[in-house]
């Protein structure tokens, strides 16, 4: 297996650097128990480092683009987002990928990081990918994962809130069809006082065998006063045939906290909600697509940016059209 490295879209401005180092240069700062990222840190010679000074606000997103062959790679990024900088991150994966991967955000004091990432790979490829988030006081970490692609996709959200004040919101979107594996675990650790976040996860299935699991593991430990969490994942199952399994889980330590909740659902597509767009004339086909844009126009929504919101929305008509096929 070989390492596999990012193209930067874009030139990057002045303060906002992008290189790859050894990986003895570049040592990670947490300790990890998932055994992906354990293989990927014995496995790469190179880490991507996507570093961001201090007191920067960028205007235009940073893009990076990952199309893989079909032999098996590792990669391993870095993002760094410094005190009081301002950031939206893009991750761009296509291909034939068999991949697994690691990618370490650390958010500064002050620092707010939008962070996206698209899977849309080739109906073959396999992606299994551990992304951990250090968020220090007062700064706010906004994650996106978009899954419409790939035959096996296994990835791990987690994040560590290391200082007050901090928040996270981590929404996603998955669309799998006939045969498709899409995987989320997500693990947010409130261990300081006074931190806040939000998971949001919505995924559509449709077809033989399309199987999600979405699995919430939220942790209030002693001393994490004042936290303030709510995760909330719906599924929309379209078709006969179709498994989602959701599994969200609450720990909480301390009675001294703002709020916790959770909530899961799992459906059928609302009969009712296309039999009165029908009865207004609108075709069968284009009604169950305008529910089925509606239903993920809260997360897409939240991407900020039109041509990758259209992109996405794009996707899901594509593979909305392969129903009863």
């Amino acid at each position: 297996p070989g390492d596999i490295t990012f193209a930067v879209s874009q030139n990057l401005v002045t303060g906002v650097t992008f290189k790859n180092v050894a990986a003895s240069e570049l040592p990670p700062s947490y300790t990890s128990t998932d055994l992906i990222s354990n293989r990927v840190r014995s496995s790469v010679g190179e880490v991507s480092s996507l570093n961001i000074d201090k007191d920067i606000e960028l205007a235009q997103p940073i893009i990076l683009q990952r199309n893989c062959s079909g032999s098996p790679q590792f990669s391993r990024l870095v993002i760094e987002i410094g005190t009081n900088s301002k950031a939206t991150v893009i991750i761009e994966n296509t291909g034939k990928a068999i991949i697994g991967e690691e990618i370490e955000i650390v958010v500064s004091a002050g620092a707010k990081l939008n962070f996206v990432t698209l899977q849309e790979w080739e109906p073959s490829a396999i992606h299994l990918g551990q992304h951990h988030a250090l968020i220090a006081k007062d700064g706010e970490f906004n994650s996106y994962v978009i899954t419409v692609g790939g035959s096996v996709v296994r990835l791990n959200p987690t994040l560590d809130f290391t200082g007050q004040g901090s928040s996270a919101d981590l929404s996603g979107l998955y669309f799998a069809t006939s045969g498709q594996h899409l995987e989320h675990r997500i693990h947010v650790d409130h261990n300081i006082a006074n931190a806040k976040s939000r998971v949001n996860y919505k995924g559509a299935l449709s077809g033989q065998d399309a199987r999600t699991v979405w699995i919430g593991d939220v942790f209030i430990h002693k001393g994490a006063d004042g936290t303030d969490t709510y995760e909330l994942n719906r599924n929309l199952l379209l078709t006969d045939g179709a498994r989602a399994d959701s599994v969200p889980n609450l720990e909480i330590e301390t009675g001294e906290i703002v709020g916790a909740g959770h909530a899961s659902t799992t459906g059928r597509f609302d009969d009712e909600q296309l039999f009165y767009l029908q009865s207004r004339g609108i075709p069968a086909d284009i009604a169950r697509r305008l529910v089925i844009r509606g239903f993920f126009a809260e997360i897409v929504t939240k991407l900020k940016n039109e041509a990758i919101e259209e992109r996405i929305m794009d996707r899901i008509d594509a593979e909305l059209a392969k129903v009863g096929e």
